[in-house]
């Protein structure tokens, strides 16, 4: 007889650190298997920061419907709760058209919220308390705050950049206003989805060379004059969007806090320790992710991984006294 799981949509996953090649692989598999891209990234979000982000070109999305991609103003609050939402939605889409969601990030939190259905801790912000959070960052700096919260919290403090206020906010405000950790308050919830998790990876060294290029690409794309363009339209450089890796070194940078080439040396060491941070969220010995190098050849290893997870379940839905589930049918992917 067919269990819950069974029953339950498809939902491929494509994880691992930043600058690995996930976005191109994914749109190479959404070609192939009918699917769509649902961005697990927390910059991607936001209209008008295209270069720092690395984000898919207009003709990338053309060739392969994206979603959860410029959805918010750099001034805009999202919140993990309203990502978690909007994803779920988005996902039920995209299967109502009969084709496969991809879901393809590097944001831990993102990704793990929609996989695992996380109960998001208290929603109702305390406005107070975040007031008092965002001065004490003003005025002693954000990494006097994330050391605060890595007394009260490791577990949270190791999983969030001490460059981000945001974040670090949200969890001092959660342990404050509840009495507990933050990392303690991720209930999950049932998942709706059979999950497939893949991840891409790169020898270490090789993956440095691979940001370090990217960076060089940004700045030659015009990395700069994005930022530039963004202050200008009254963007204030201290927005959370702003936060981000390449974002901040270069409003540094423009501000005259140091030169072009400090910007590019601290976007580096940076990238490196958030590769680090990515490592926490997407364990090499999590045995629910399959990896992959991220050579040429792994798209058609990840196609072939993902066609016989489907007919798994195709078949599965075919034994006798078998209730029906969704519409999968492994014709209806690649064609």
């Amino acid at each position: 007889m067919q269990s819950d799981a069974d029953r339950r949509l498809p939902l491929v996953a494509i994880v691992g650190p930043t600058a690995v090649g996930k976005s191109e692989i994914a749109i190479h598999l959404a070609q192939r298997l009918n699917g769509e891209v649902v961005s697990a990234d927390s910059r991607l979000i936001y209209r008008g920061m295209d270069i720092g982000t690395a984000k898919p070109t207009l003709a990338e999305r053309d060739s392969v419907a994206h979603h959860l991609i410029d959805v918010a103003n750099p001034d805009e609050d999202w919140s993990l709760a309203r990502y978690q939402s909007a994803a779920h939605q988005v996902i039920q889409t995209i299967h109502a058209r009969g084709n496969l969601p991809l879901l393809v990030g590097g944001t831990g939190q993102y990704v793990w919220a929609v996989l695992e259905a996380w109960q998001i801790p208290p929603g109702r912000p305390n406005s107070r308390m975040r007031r008092i959070l965002n001065d004490w960052a003003i005025s002693a700096g954000a990494a006097s705050l994330h050391d605060r919260l890595a007394v009260l919290d490791p577990v949270a403090a190791s999983r969030i950049d001490p460059r981000n206020i945001r974040r670090t906010v949200r969890a001092l405000e959660v342990i404050l206003s509840t009495g507990k950790r933050f990392s303690e308050q991720r209930l999950m919830g049932a998942s709706p989805y059979r999950q497939l998790l893949l991840g891409l990876k790169w020898p270490r060294n090789e993956l440095y060379r691979r940001i370090d290029e990217r960076i060089q690409a940004m700045l030659a794309k015009g990395l700069v004059q994005e930022v530039q363009a963004l202050l200008q339209k009254g963007y204030p450089p201290d927005l959370p969007a702003f936060s981000g890796i390449g974002y901040r070194e270069i409003v540094e940078y423009l501000q005259g806090r140091h030169s072009l080439d400090e910007a590019v040396r601290l976007m580096r060491r940076r990238t490196r320790i958030f590769v680090r941070r990515q490592a926490n969220w997407f364990r090499q010995d999590d045995p629910r992710i399959r990896w992959f190098q991220a050579r040429p050849s792994s798209v058609d290893d990840m196609e072939e991984a993902i066609r016989a997870w489907l007919l798994a379940k195709n078949c599965s839905q075919n034994q006798p006294g078998g209730a029906p589930g969704p519409d999968i049918r492994i014709d209806g992917y690649g064609q």
